[in-house]
């Protein structure tokens, strides 16, 4: 039995693993976790599992968790704050973290489990796009497994088994198209936060559905497939694909093509991510072709999705470039998200502050280094907000 901790387990990715662990429960058993802010449900997962220790991040919420479960017998250890969350990380004999907190607030507990000697199911992204100079260095000095949680870099792992190692020529990124993938571009001025989160397939989170429909969380799976699988940024290739059958292929070095394919469905890269190298009997829906279809292909286009282009460029700058990136989407996102910008306006805050970092990013950074960027440029896009609000205002009186 697999003794794991999940960082996030009120999100999406918290709750379809711990579905996973009701489903298999002679195969794995919850020694931490660690949420955002939902005591009802953080409660409700504590009473169910029975975890050694939990945390929730915001710290005005733990007497509330506290009585939530004032009469389980026994107490797990309850902890507050970002301090919490990182201690519950590194707790204890669990073998595997799996990282499901949203954006760069996942670096520093994917970091403090990885001292620890765990081995991580990475579904938080962020943590290789800002952290990989720090987190791949630790991974090799501890010896602990990174394997890829999300869909994609899923696909490409299991594609990979059995592979040689000088055996990878090119890896597709294959992209549902988001949201607007049947928009024409010149609609995009008028959309909602509503529109942006009726994703076509996949039931994710508010962030990432909206990253969906800029296509940065696909630019943001480039950077990340680099620092995975070592291939050079020109040999990543991105590919639109609306039925999200085929979640990535491989390209070999003798043109031969390998994908995965399966129903849109999270628990699958999950459970192969904590149970690898094994494979699992489920009684999930098998996939039928005949039922999905025809399986269609285009390119990405770059007029109507310029996150894109954006990140390999950040990519290829390499250094503390894709911390800021990565901090200046998070926090346009969220200034979306709140309807204090809109959705254009996205990709245009993010290039402003890319733009006035070029002359100051470190090409090996620090952890330091890498948290003082992310800070910076989450300002930095309230400070690029308002000369897009000027320009706008300049524009409409002309």
């Amino acid at each position: 039995m697999k003794a794991i901790t999940l960082v996030g387990s009120t999100g999406s990715i918290g709750t379809q693993t711990l579905d996973i662990v009701t489903q298999y429960p002679d195969q794995f058993r919850i020694v931490g976790l660690a949420a955002g802010g939902n005591v009802d449900l953080l409660a409700a997962q504590i009473r169910q599992f029975r975890p050694k220790i939990a945390a929730i991040c915001l710290e005005d919420k733990l007497p509330a968790l506290k009585e939530a479960i004032i009469d389980l017998d026994p107490q797990p250890i309850l902890l507050a704050g970002d301090a919490g969350v990182i201690e519950v990380a590194r707790y204890g004999d669990a073998q595997t973290v799996v990282t499901g907190i949203v954006g760069c607030a996942g670096l520093l507990p994917t970091i403090a489990a990885i001292k620890a000697g765990k081995d991580i199911a990475l579904a938080n992204k962020e943590t290789l796009i800002a952290g990989a100079p720090v987190v791949l260095p630790l991974v090799e000095k501890h010896g602990v497994k990174l394997l890829p949680a999300d869909s994609e870099h899923s696909a490409i792992f299991q594609c990979l088994q059995g592979v040689p190692k000088k055996g990878l020529r090119k890896i597709l990124l294959t992209a549902s198209g988001g949201a607007f993938r049947d928009w024409d571009v010149e609609k995009l001025a008028d959309v909602t936060v509503a529109d942006a989160l009726k994703h076509p397939n996949w039931s994710m989170g508010r962030k990432i559905t909206v990253d969906s429909a800029t296509l940065m969380n696909k630019g943001l799976e480039v950077i990340e497939a680099h620092f995975l699988f070592g291939l050079d940024y020109d040999n990543i290739e991105i590919v639109i694909h609306p039925q999200s059958i085929i979640h990535s292929l491989i390209e070999l070095q003798d043109t031969s093509v390998l994908a995965q394919l399966g129903w849109p469905d999270m628990r699958l890269p999950l459970l192969y991510a904590l149970s690898w190298p094994d494979r699992i009997y489920t009684n999930w829906e098998r996939l039928d072709l005949v039922k999905a279809g025809n399986l269609t292909f285009r390119e990405p286009d770059h007029q109507k999705y310029p996150c894109m282009q954006l990140a390999y460029a950040v990519g290829k700058a390499g250094g503390s470039m894709p911390a800021v990136l990565n901090a200046a989407n998070e926090q346009a996102v969220a200034l979306f998200l709140d309807e204090k910008i809109r959705f254009l306006d996205i990709p245009r805050c993010i290039e402003l502050v890319c733009d006035r970092h070029q002359n100051d990013h470190r090409t090996n950074p620090s952890l330091d280094d890498i948290l003082a960027a992310d800070k910076w440029a989450r300002q930095e896009v309230l400070t690029a907000t308002e000369k897009l609000e000027t320009q706008s205002r300049i524009i409409s009186l002309r």
